[in-house]
């Protein structure tokens, strides 16, 4: 998922049988939102993860 999450949510919520709630939709993200904090981190930790192929391309 990418962000607007809350119009994704609702409309997962829209979309979902009536016995799904919305807390339990917004618990099922809870994983992919934890994988992106860790991409996120792992990028501002080790930033040329996303600039080796810029690097690459322009021969920096």
């Amino acid at each position: 998922m990418t962000p607007p999450f809350g119009y994704n949510l609702f409309l997962m919520r829209a979309m979902a049988p009536p016995e799904i709630t919305i807390i339990d939709i917004y618990r099922s993200i809870i994983p992919f939102v934890g994988v992106m904090i860790l991409a996120l981190a792992a990028v501002m930790i080790f930033p040329q993860i996303a600039l080796w192929l810029p690097n690459y391309v322009y021969g920096k």
